[in-house]
């Protein structure tokens, strides 16, 4: 998926996950998008600074 994608399925209501279902992508009340570990509750932004290149490959990222 990319960037777009994820962003539009996360509108939607759709869970996204990142390599595995323990990282779940979401989305805060300031519109920031995160990759949330599950099992210890630590997060990473989606994106680096720049907005636009991701922390992970977009052939990892797929929902359910």
């Amino acid at each position: 998926m990319n960037l777009q994608q994820i962003k539009t399925a996360i509108e939607e209501g759709k869970n996204v996950y990142w390599s595995s279902g323990i990282y779940k992508v979401t989305k805060d009340k300031y519109n920031q998008y995160f990759i949330h570990c599950t099992l210890n509750n630590h997060c990473i932004g989606l994106t680096w600074q720049d907005g636009t290149t991701m922390n992970g490959k977009e052939e990892e990222f797929y929902t359910e």
